[in-house]
């Protein structure tokens, strides 16, 4: 993991006899929109604060660009985090908000990145408003727009969507997209399905405090048991050949290809099959979306948590 921006390692937090982080792993490389994903209680929150030096970390070790977190660590100042809800002063205009919070740090208005940080929140005449009359979705943008002042190569949201409504959802999944596109590498936390299937390109599913499961957003529709849609150039020999593989537990017609309900196993190992069986592989893709994954994911976790606490009863 020494090439990633943030690198997680065997990370444990406790609460008293609360356990809300047991064991955490996983890096952040570049580029990326991560998203930690999983219901509430998860230990989400927890794992950010810790991250951003918010919280002490019980047992192992967080990283930002190959330094280990401490409170004052120099390496918070390349990296924007909107890790509680933004609060600004409800009388004064966004532009004057963004003003006084980038020269409090001690810092000169001409060195922050004004014009792109407002090109991304995208706010336009509004800017110029009082705080107070912005529905939430826009103090979200505001909020977005402070951290990117300082140009951070790294950015931190939890719950970027909490409490919006559709609307506003939308607005913010667009503006993840455009920072997305800018380059910027973003890590966010959600129990929203939807937004991360949408922004992310890497999922990590989080339950009890633990990891579920990690990979991009494909490799985890994937992962789970369900259906693939294979398009092929001759679909009755592929019918009989899958068939007979023992990941398979039913092969079925469907438009002009086959729906293979997969017993385990990835679409990979159906694609290397297939061509390895001199098949000419059109389209290879999920029936199932992340929603259907995450639920499988979470279920399977449960009984391999339940299998775990069992067979140390016995031992």
């Amino acid at each position: 993991m020494s090439d990633a921006i943030v690198e997680v390692e065997g990370l444990w937090k406790s609460f008293g006899s609360v356990s809300a982080v047991e064991d955490l792993s996983f890096a952040v490389q570049r580029g990326q929109v991560y998203g930690l994903l999983g219901p509430n209680g998860a230990g989400k929150t927890t794992t950010l604060r810790i991250l951003m030096g918010l919280e002490r970390p019980s047992r192992g070790s967080t990283r930002l660009f190959g330094e280990r977190v401490t409170p004052s660590s120099r390496q918070f100042v390349r990296v924007g985090a909107m890790v509680e809800q933004a609060a600004f002063v409800p009388h004064l205009s966004g532009m004057r908000n963004l003003k006084l919070w980038w020269e409090a740090g001690g810092a000169r208005m001409k060195d922050a990145d004004l014009d792109g940080a407002l090109a991304i929140a995208d706010l336009g005449d509004a800017i110029d408003r009082r705080v107070k009359t912005y529905s939430q979705g826009m103090k979200q943008r505001l909020g977005f727009a402070r951290l990117l002042l300082g140009r951070p190569e790294l950015l931190v949201l939890d719950e970027p969507t909490n409490g919006l409504d559709p609307g506003e959802i939308r607005e913010i999944r667009e503006l993840i997209g455009r920072l997305s596109t800018h380059g910027s590498t973003v890590l966010l936390s959600s129990h929203h399905l939807s937004e991360v299937e949408q922004v992310c390109s890497h999922v990590l599913v989080m339950n009890h405090g633990r990891l579920v499961a990690d990979g991009t957003v494909s490799e985890l529709i994937g992962s789970a048991e369900g259906s693939v849609y294979v398009e092929v150039d001759d679909r009755e020999r592929a019918l009989a050949l899958l068939s007979n593989l023992p990941s398979v537990s039913k092969v079925q017609i469907q438009g002009d290809g086959l729906v293979v309900e997969l017993r385990d196993g990835r679409r990979s190992d159906l694609a290397a099959a297939l061509v390895g069986s001199g098949f000419r592989l059109e389209t290879i893709m999920p029936t199932q979306r992340l929603e259907d994954a995450f639920l499988d994911l979470l279920a399977a976790g449960e009984v391999a948590q339940q299998r775990a606490r069992e067979a140390e009863v016995v031992s």
